[in-house]
């Protein structure tokens, strides 16, 4: 069994009491007369944030997430059901209802579980575990003092950083049994610059699946400061875009595309059925000459 899979089953299954044998009674529940395929998903996420403005943290989150779906395939016709409770009795009611779909038929047997090994295209972490709360917010507050001393002009500073982790495993009737561990995490910076009476905004930010500390030590989150800065400041300086009537020259290619844009929704069936083209009320007239 692959470490994926072995963590996928201790988090998910074993908290419940569960195992990988209890997944083939549940298939036996599932697999009656008229059932032609099965998969039980179970998924178990856990997801945080915090939020820095003006040196104070304002906001902060931490949710929980479990549960497991149930799908029974029976001709033309899917079953579903669900269970909060990755239990063992709820496993069961819930392969009993997605079943009740089942047509007259023959027996279609599970194959016995054997897991696969997927491609580990990442760190099986926990992300939010990766950094205690005091060095969270100690970095939103080091990225904070940083990001106002680049330019005077900066007079407000919002950062934020979130993680979550996402744990699925899947089993179906085929016989496949597979795991997956997500980390996700992501840093964001926005700015608010001001100058003569001008505010302007600026943001940047990132992630990926790793954890916190290559915010550190890859220094991501200072670029995305600098990024957030240099977008206000640019901002500050633009100037109104010229409006009016001008010349259009049109080639081939993009043109098609725009000319789309300006008057081709509105001509589709599906605007024109439900009224809501400027054109619904002339159909089969013409409209250009």
């Amino acid at each position: 069994m692959s470490d994926l899979i072995q963590t996928a089953v201790g988090r998910l299954l074993a908290p419940g009491g569960l195992g990988v044998a209890d997944l083939d009674r549940a298939f036996a529940q599932l697999m009656t007369p008229g059932i032609d395929a099965a998969d039980l998903y179970f998924q178990h996420s856990r997801a945080e944030s915090w939020m820095l403005e003006d040196g104070l943290v304002k906001d902060g989150s931490h949710s929980i997430e479990q549960g497991v779906g149930v799908r029974a395939i029976s001709g033309e016709k899917t079953g579903f059901a669900y269970s909060d409770d990755i239990v063992l009795p709820a496993l069961l009611d819930a392969a009993r209802a997605a079943q009740a779909i089942a047509r007259a038929g023959a027996d279609a047997p599970a194959h016995a579980l054997a897991p696969r090994a997927g491609r580990e295209l990442y760190a099986p972490i926990d992300p939010i575990d990766t950094l205690t709360p005091e060095a969270k917010v100690a970095l939103l507050r080091e990225v904070d003092a940083f990001t106002r001393a680049l330019d005077p002009r900066i007079q407000q500073v919002i950062v934020s950083i979130a993680g979550s982790l996402s744990t699925v495993l899947v089993a179906s009737s085929d016989g496949v049994l597979a795991g997956d561990v997500r980390p996700l995490v992501r840093f964001n910076v926005q700015v608010i610059a001001e100058q003569n009476g001008r505010r302007e905004t600026g943001s940047a930010g990132g992630g990926g699946r790793y954890g916190y500390a290559r915010f550190i030590d890859a220094g991501l989150a200072f670029d995305f400061a600098r990024d957030a800065v240099r977008q206000a400041l640019v901002n500050l300086e633009a100037v109104d875009a010229p409006a009016g009537s001008m010349t259009v020259v049109l080639g081939p290619g993009w043109p098609g595309v725009l000319l789309h844009e300006a008057v081709g929704h509105g001509l589709e069936g599906d605007f024109n059925r439900k009224g809501q083209s400027a054109f619904a009320n002339r159909m089969g007239q013409k409209v250009a000459a």
